[in-house]
């Protein structure tokens, strides 16, 4: 499927003047696990590096950068503790050809920490890492065009990290448990993205395999997990063959309010599976405040699939929905208590327990095909949503579909405007 352009993509970041980038351009490092030297320079790339120890230990400032060559293989941690500055941030990024850096951990460590503030990392990959592929504890940083496999997360941002970009990346088979014990209703893991931090926005990723057996629910994962954090933006997604898109949750005394899901691609080959699960005030990690999930396009076929769930103690205030469009070969959607806050949908399923909102239907929404989720002429989804502002997309920045096209006028249902 066809994303955002890259053109469309920088449109979406704060601009830096070339002049501006260039005048206050820093010192850049060089590191080669092949044919590096520890005891080089590290200033040039026939000086470079050959250890991340060298990276963990340099003395970097506002406006320096870490290239890293491609092709190269490290086991441990590449930890990233300095403070750029929003005109001058720390970059991390590759460089020669080959395949990208692969940063792996095993049972002992994590690879790729972001700990300080302001940092531009791409170009790597983190592979069988401890934990999560990439942590950022920081504020203000951006991954982008980074690759993670066969982790527990892909991506975790903690309760510290705010203000974080994770955008046009892969995240592929982070398919470890970090609890799988019998009992308890606890088992947790195989995470594409685990949100525990605010204000932070993921975007133009494709995420699939974020699947693994579990002793407490026969299988787990998501695509995304938001646990504890708030006004994260989740848009323009790209989700194949995961068990869950998203789930959310917080525990007692912490919220995960206002997280808007809004033009994400979802479609699975697997036996079960679900969009979107929140909870009301009656569940251990309830009440998910203020969700809102607008302008998705999601196909489950399987018998095992729920669209979207709403349990114990579903009410407008806990989940908003608009112009999706959601096909499952099992149940459409499920709320309980005063239900859902749903409108300018189309839906197609077994069964469903939820009650229609305004312009919404029951239909075949008429995909394209299995994997293409854009809508085909007389498809029903065709002019069925509603107008909308900007706030329903997380801002103006966001009020852009799938492909990338500006969201107007009166809109079709689903993740792509004709």
């Amino acid at each position: 499927m066809r994303l955002l352009s890259v053109a469309v993509m920088a449109s979406l970041l704060p601009a830096v003047p070339a002049t501006a980038a260039s005048a206050q351009a820093g010192t850049t490092y060089y590191v080669d696990s092949k044919a590096g030297d520890d005891a080089a320079a590290g200033t040039s790339a026939s000086a470079a590096w050959k250890s991340l120890d060298k990276v963990n230990a340099a003395d970097l400032k506002p406006g320096d950068t870490i290239a890293v060559k491609r092709g190269s293989a490290f086991t441990g941690t590449l930890t990233l503790a300095a403070k750029g500055t929003a005109a001058r941030p720390i970059s991390v990024k590759a460089y020669g050809t080959g395949p990208l850096a692969r940063i792996s951990g095993g049972t002992d460590a994590d690879c790729v920490m972001i700990a300080g503030n302001h940092w531009r990392v791409s170009g790597l990959r983190a592979s069988g890492c401890r934990w999560a592929g990439f942590q950022i504890d920081g504020d203000d940083n951006q991954l982008s065009g980074v690759q993670a496999d066969r982790n527990i997360a892909g991506v975790f941002v903690t309760a510290s990290g705010s203000r974080n970009i994770i955008r046009d990346s892969v995240l592929t088979d982070n398919n470890r448990m970090s609890v799988n014990d019998k009992g308890g209703d606890d088992d947790s893991g195989a995470f594409g993205v685990l949100l525990n931090g605010d204000d932070n926005v993921v975007t133009g990723n494709t995420i699939t395999g974020s699947f693994a057996k579990s002793e407490d629910y026969g299988t787990d994962g998501a695509a995304v997990e938001i646990f504890n954090g708030d006004r994260n933006v989740v848009t323009r997604n790209v989700s194949r063959d995961n068990e869950t898109f998203t789930e959310l949750g917080a525990q007692k005394g912490k919220t995960a309010t206002g997280n808007v899901f809004a033009f994400n691609v979802v479609t699975s080959s697997r036996s079960r599976g679900s969009f979107l699960i929140t909870r009301g005030s009656g569940h251990i990690v309830g009440p998910v405040k203020g969700t809102v999930a607008v302008h998705n396009s999601v196909y489950l076929p399987a018998k095992d699939t729920v669209g979207w769930s709403c349990h114990d103690g579903c009410a407008p205030s806990i989940l908003k929905l608009r112009n999706n469009v959601i096909a499952v070969g099992g149940e459409a959607g499920w709320e309980d208590g005063s239900g859902a806050d749903e409108a300018g949908s189309v839906y197609q399923g077994r069964t469903s327990k939820f009650k229609l909102g305004p312009k919404s239907i029951m239909a075949d929404p008429r995909f394209v095909s299995r994997t293409d989720l854009r809508l085909r002429p007389g498809s029903p989804a065709l002019g069925r949503g509603l107008s909308l502002t900007h706030k329903w997309y997380g801002g103006k920045t966001y009020a852009r579909d799938a492909a990338g096209k500006l969201v107007a006028g009166a809109p079709d249902a689903g993740a792509y405007q004709q």
